[in-house]
């Protein structure tokens, strides 16, 4: 008895194209909510990319030959620089591919939550006192998911306690085992003490020290960071971002400067630009499968 062949001449020609966009539309969604919890300029990348990637089908529909070679080529190169540049949620993404956590990659993961009226205030208290008695303190805050154990020279000694004033204060004490490195902080959570970071190799003012430098490597090379520095021998307070320090700073400054820092912007970009794509998809399927066209909640208002 041979085996069931199914007729695929019955198959309406609409189908294959219309799960063909659903796929892609669907990948699009999980790339921009695997990459777009860093900075505002990761999503403009990720855009870019998309962009490259429908300029090549329309350049092929079009029989634009030497255009499409040309958009091929940008777009093979595009991925190959985005799997380096992002090599770190792109791992994420594969694990959890292979744990077969499928849908675990659109429930996007949030930024620490650092509260302008809790964390960030008593961080900052601390910081004013460390400043105060001339107590250098390095301090490393999340800006984005958290770090891997490899970002660090030495991960230090795992803590995970609630973030107060008087618990930074006591760590950076000379006398306390761990006031040597940097105390890592995720939200409303001190992660671990004694962490030790990257130097940045680039030269830097006789006037920085060690936390200095360290402060300025480890945000040159992870974006999804930004540390807090206390000079020792000046009480002067440095923060550091991309590999930049923004010296000398008040407490109010420094306040005010993570206060902006950790407003939910960049994730409500994320968000309108997902939400962007999978309107535009919807309007382009309904087109396909010749649908009427099925009214938003904007348009019922």
């Amino acid at each position: 008895m041979s085996g069931f062949v199914p007729d695929l001449s019955r198959i309406p020609s609409w189908l294959p194209n219309s799960i063909d966009l659903i796929l892609v539309l669907a990948l699009s969604y999980a790339l921009l909510l695997v990459i777009g919890e860093g900075e505002r300029r990761s999503l403009w990348t990720v855009r870019g990319f998309i962009i490259l990637m429908l300029a090549t089908v329309v350049s092929k529909k079009l029989q634009l030959v030497l255009l499409g070679f040309l958009l091929e080529k940008l777009v093979l190169g595009a991925a190959v620089a985005m799997a380096v540049i992002f090599q770190s949620q792109f791992r994420r993404f594969l694990e959890q591919l292979g744990r077969g956590e499928i849908l675990q990659i659109f429930k996007s993961s949030r930024r620490p939550s650092y509260q302008s009226d809790s964390a960030v205030e008593k961080i900052v208290e601390a910081v004013k006192q460390l400043s105060q008695n001339r107590t250098g303190a390095l301090m490393l805050l999340e800006t984005a998911g958290s770090l891997e154990a490899e970002d660090f020279v030495s991960p230090g000694v795992v803590l995970n306690a609630e973030v107060s004033k008087e618990i930074l204060q006591t760590i950076f004490q000379t006398s306390t085992l761990l006031h040597d490195g940097a105390v890592v902080i995720n939200g409303s959570r001190i992660v671990s003490a004694a962490a030790i970071l990257p130097l940045s190799e680039r030269t830097a003012s006789r006037q920085l020290g060690t936390r200095h430098r360290a402060a300025m490597g480890v945000t040159e090379r992870i974006d999804k960071c930004i540390c807090i520095v206390v000079s020792e021998e000046t009480g002067s307070i440095s923060l550091a971002e991309k590999g930049i320090l923004n010296r000398p700073l008040t407490s109010s400054k420094l306040k005010e400067l993570l206060q902006a820092k950790f407003a939910p912007t960049v994730e409500a970009d994320a968000v309108r630009l997902s939400r962007k794509i999978g309107f535009q998809g919807k309007i382009i399927l309904q087109r396909l499968l010749r649908l009427p066209f099925l009214p938003t909640p904007q348009d019922k208002k």
